[in-house]
């Protein structure tokens, strides 16, 4: 009786993928996606997944103009602030941004400059660990982040914030301590979204004082307040979600823009690519998550239109060098012992080198990538400014053993060791970037042992938070179309992914700093073309690939228009129709 119960509860499962959203239903719109939601709280979004609910619940001042990286158009501001025209002060230090009226949320409240100046402010003052604020944070205050290296909060920092951020009349106000060219497509990011102070407040977010502050800083993973409601000025609302099943987003009535052609959107969390297949083939779902290694199955289908897109996105294996053993099966007996390794593994240069020899770049960019990636030898992919043609380390067993035998005085090659390489569940290419550097490496040595294993995504963006992962694969999409924001990520000590390396370079550190505050085009060049040395010479990490974005979608759907700055996770559905 039990195995029928299992039977019928899995059968079930798979009809509820089917059944009550048909992407035959003109009113709804229906996309199948490999990734899973870990917060729909602005101020902490910082992955795809969580971001395509945030961009279309919510909304920013301004926004991306179609496939441009470089041009705007106004969302709930009234115009893009030039210099030109008034709304950039000469010396570059302010921006000021007119608001638009009569705006509602979709709790019913306007918008006012307040709730602006509150979103911005909130976001600074929230600053999760690993989160997206560094970006406003470096712009305001001239530093990454709220807390120092010690963990603690910097003196003044909140207070610096309130005062750079303030209404005047209908205007929003941002005074910056120095120039800061990538600050107008940080504000089109999704953590730049507007939220309703007072429905915020209501609901347990900081109540917009400054002696409060510090009580709301850093909060812990999944208890953010707003990591489960919405209450924004987008064009659609949050109608139902089930985490790890689907995300239903019913059409804002009160929208102030444009009526939506679809009354519903389903995103429904399907991991496995051949039923992602079959639903596109058969008009059950009208856009679905396509990794490279699948495009010639689905260019052979019948009633369905692709869109390929370069990306401005960058993955990589991250080497930690402080991993955190504390109950961690990823690291076996956390000792060099041969049923382990030591949480610092991975700081000696010779383990990363004899890693970075271990991917077969032909079969990853022919076989892997169906030649749509690229293979660029640092984060500062093709595409960004000052872009470096740096060497991948050459696939070599030769190489990588030689590598190997130096690692802790020949220690790791007489004991051998046992580890696991983590991905995050159904992404193909980061799968077979990591198997083939496990089975590479155990070929060196039968002493080797590397497990893979896959991650819910909502689950893995924490997990590496944590120092959990010896060697962790993840992307990085755009923020703003800026070397700083791939490099200083990957490289910087505070960086995004590089905090979680366990990697502390101070040259680098340097590097980054000045980066971001040269203004000179010659500089900056020569700044960048140090650190992406830096990155092959240190062995960081390795590059996975580079993607070009392939986008099937049922061929009766129109209206998507591709911009490198997002994956395929995302979606502006208020543009699509049928």
């Amino acid at each position: 009786m039990k195995k029928i119960l299992i039977f019928l509860t899995s059968a079930l499962l798979c009809l509820a993928l089917f059944l009550p959203a048909n992407a035959a239903d003109n009113s709804t719109f229906v996309k199948a996606d490999y990734g899973t939601v870990r917060t729909l709280d602005p101020a902490t979004v910082y992955d795809t997944t969580s971001g395509m609910r945030v961009y279309n619940i919510y909304e920013r001042l301004i926004a991306f103009d179609g496939a441009s990286t470089e041009k705007f158009i106004p969302e709930l501001a009234t115009k893009v602030p030039t210099v030109a025209n008034g709304g950039i002060s000469k010396d570059g230090k302010t921006y000021r941004f007119t608001i638009k009226k009569g705006i509602k949320f979709h709790n019913g409240a306007i918008m006012t400059p307040k709730d602006v100046e509150y979103s911005f402010e909130r976001g600074m003052i929230v600053d999760q660990a690993g989160g997206p604020q560094w970006m406003m944070l470096e712009a305001i205050t001239g530093k990454g982040g709220t807390r120092d290296s010690d963990d603690k909060i910097i003196d003044g920092v909140f207070k610096k914030i309130m005062d750079a951020v303030e209404v005047d009349g209908n205007d929003v106000v941002f005074h910056l301590p120095a120039p800061y060219p990538p600050l107008l497509g940080i504000i089109q990011y999704a953590s730049s979204s507007i939220v309703n102070k007072k429905w915020a407040v209501e609901h347990n977010c900081w109540d917009g004082r400054l002696e409060t502050a510090a009580k709301y800083n850093n909060p812990d993973f999944n208890t953010e307040p707003l990591q489960k409601i919405t209450n924004g000025t987008g064009p659609y609302t949050l109608k139902e979600w089930i985490p790890s099943n689907q995300f239903v987003f019913e059409r804002f009535d009160g929208y102030w823009g444009k009526k939506p052609y679809f009354k519903t959107a389903i995103v429904k969390y399907v991991p496995e690519w051949t039923t992602r297949k079959l639903m596109l083939q058969n008009g059950d779902a009208d856009q679905v998550v396509l990794d490279p290694t699948y495009v010639k199955e689905v260019e052979a289908m019948k009633g369905v239109k692709i869109y390929k897109v370069p990306q401005l996105s960058y993955s990589a294996a991250i080497f930690c060098q402080k991993i955190n053993p504390a109950g961690n099966p990823d690291i076996g007996s956390g000792k060099l012992d041969g049923n382990g390794i030591p949480p610092n593994f991975f700081s000696d240069i010779h383990v990363r080198k004899a890693f970075s020899h271990s991917i077969d770049w032909k079969a990853m960019k022919e076989d892997v990538g169906m030649d749509l990636i690229e293979l660029p030898g640092s984060p500062n992919c093709k595409g960004l400014p000052y872009y470096k043609d740096v060497p991948l380390y050459e696939f070599s067993a030769k190489k990588a053993k030689a590598e190997i035998k130096q690692a802790f005085g020949g220690k790791v090659w007489e004991k051998g060791f046992k580890m696991t390489i983590t991905h995050n569940t159904g992404n193909a290419m980061r799968e077979a970037a990591a198997n083939m550097m496990a089975e590479n490496m155990m070929a060196l040595n039968p002493k080797f042992h590397i497990e893979v294993r896959n991650v819910a995504w909502k689950d893995y963006t924490v997990k590496y938070r944590q120092y959990a992962y010896p060697v962790f694969i993840i992307g990085w999409g755009a923020d703003y179309p800026d070397p700083h924001n791939f490099l200083y990520t990957f490289m910087d000590s505070n960086g995004v992914y590089g905090k979680y390396t366990g990697f502390k370079n101070a040259e680098v550190d340097a590097l980054c700093d000045a980066g971001i505050k040269n203004v000179e085009p010659a500089k900056r060049r020569e700044v960048y073309s140090r650190l992406q040395d830096l990155w092959h010479d240190l062995a960081i990490g390795n590059t996975v690939y580079q993607r070009t974005l392939v986008k099937p979608y049922r061929s009766d759907i129109k209206g998507f228009v591709g911009n490198p700055m997002f994956s395929d996770a995302h979606e502006y559905l208020k543009n699509l129709y049928k």
